[in-house]
């Protein structure tokens, strides 16, 4: 009796002790793969979760045109001594390094990278890769019945009411309900009366005209 009770004890230890071998198997090799696809793609296997703590990239106007005064930050990757700032100049360009002057007037960020890899490829880097973004937009000029006015610097999504702001307000004398907008496009520039909650854009002239009464 004494002796298959030691042998039952002696089988419950040996499923015990294979149980626990078994268990622990999978532990040192789960996690290497999230974390390289943590670092790879910004998110682990786990799913929706973690891709959703990734933080957004900056957006930007794809569709805005360049103009004299706005000042672009131009990256060619693997090329410090091409990667700079640089401002485009009252003939609407910008001169760059090897290649010299480039057109920007008129182009969008994307066409201007393009442009620009089209020149470095022509005999200076065989595969560039070039990427441009708005440092800085020109500036919008305010004029008239307002405490300062002048040239300042463009804000984004700005109004003609956040215009006036930006110049210290109306003057006692402004003619409050109404501005005159003057917008240079592609067709040439446009003059119109407009409320205060129109857009302004980048390099146009604000006009608050004076009240007769």
């Amino acid at each position: 009796m004494r002796g298959l009770r030691a042998f039952v004890l002696s089988l419950l230890a040996t499923l015990v002790l294979s149980g626990c071998m078994r268990a622990s198997a999978p532990v040192a090799t789960a996690q290497p793969r999230g974390d390289l696809d943590s670092l790879a793609y910004g998110r682990s296997s786990s799913g929706a979760a973690a891709y959703a703590a990734v933080p957004a990239a900056v957006q930007y106007d794809t569709a805005y045109r360049l103009d004299a005064g706005d000042r672009l930050r131009v990256v060619v990757y693997g090329q410090e001594g091409l990667t700079n700032t640089y401002a485009i100049d009252a003939g609407g360009a910008i001169t760059m390094p090897l290649i010299g002057s480039v057109a920007a007037r008129g182009r969008t960020t994307s066409g201007l990278a393009a442009e620009i890899g089209a020149k470095l490829r022509g005999g200076y880097i065989r595969e560039p890769s070039v990427a441009v973004e708005i440092e800085a937009y020109r500036p919008f000029f305010i004029l008239g019945e307002v405490a300062a006015p002048g040239q300042y610097p463009y804000v984004p999504n700005m109004s003609v009411e956040t215009a006036v702001a930006i110049a210290g307000g109306f003057s006692p004398r402004a003619k409050r309900d109404r501005v005159t907008l003057t917008h240079a496009g592609e067709q040439g520039a446009t003059r119109m009366v407009v409320p205060l909650g129109t857009s302004v854009s980048p390099g146009d002239t604000v006009l608050v005209g004076e009240r007769w009464f």
